[in-house]
C-alpha cells in the first residue's frame, strides 16, 4: 500500500449502519426530531441542503464552543499585535523620527485591529474543520437528492433505545416520504 492510499484509508469517514427517513417537509423533518428526542434517541443526524432554524433545540444539540476559541484567540492576537508593535518599534529596531516617542500606541492600532481578526478568524475555521472531522473521502450517500429538495434523519444502530421495527413506525406515522436501512 503506498503513502497516498494510506491518506486515503486514513481520511476515508468510517460508516455507522442504521436508519434513515426521508421528508420532503422541512417543518415535518424538525418535529421528526423533537420526537425521536423525546423517544429516547440521542445520536441520530438531521441531514438537510440547507440551515433549519430549530433543529438543533430539536436534537438537544448543545450551544457549540467555537465561540469561545474566536474570543480567546482574538484575545491572544490582540495581545500578540500589542506586544509586536511594542517590540519592533522600541526594543528592536529603535529610531527616534521628528520627536516621536519610541512606542505611539494610535499608530499601532491597525496592526493590533488586524491581528485580533487574523487570530480569531483562523482559529475558528480550525476549530470548525476539526469539530467537524473534515475532511472526509467518499462519504456514505443516504439519497443524491439530500443536497436539492429532501431532508432525512439518520439513526445508527448504536443508538440508546434503537429498536428498528419502532423507529421505522416513528418515522412513517411522523410522514417520511422513505424508510430504509443505509449507511451514514
Amino acid at each position: 500500500m503506498d503513502i497516498i492510499e494510506k491518506v486515503i484509508q486514513r481520511l476515508r469517514s468510517p460508516g455507522k449502519k442504521g436508519i434513515a427517513g426521508i421528508w420532503l417537509d422541512e417543518h415535518k423533518l424538525v418535529h421528526a426530531a423533537r420526537e425521536a428526542r423525546k423517544s429516547g434517541l440521542t445520536k441520530f443526524e438531521a441531514i438537510s441542503p440547507f440551515p433549519l432554524h430549530d433543529i438543533d433545540a430539536a436534537m438537544g444539540i448543545p450551544m457549540s464552543f467555537i465561540p469561545w476559541v474566536t474570543f480567546i484567540m482574538g484575545l491572544t492576537g490582540f495581545g500578540f499585535g500589542t506586544w509586536f508593535t511594542w517590540w519592533a518599534s522600541s526594543q528592536d529596531w529603535a529610531l527616534i523620527i521628528g520627536g516621536k516617542p519610541m512606542w505611539s500606541l494610535p499608530a499601532f492600532v491597525p496592526v493590533m485591529f488586524e491581528c485580533t481578526i487574523l487570530f480569531a478568524a483562523l482559529s475558528s475555521v480550525g476549530a470548525l474543520i476539526w469539530l467537524c472531522g473534515l475532511p472526509k473521502i467518499d462519504p456514505p450517500v443516504i439519497d443524491p437528492d439530500l443536497t436539492s429538495h429532501k431532508f432525512a434523519l439518520f439513526v445508527p444502530e448504536d443508538d440508546t433505545g434503537f429498536n428498528a421495527a419502532n423507529i421505522e413506525k416513528m418515522f412513517k406515522d411522523m410522514g417520511a416520504v422513505e424508510v430504509k436501512r443505509t449507511e451514514f
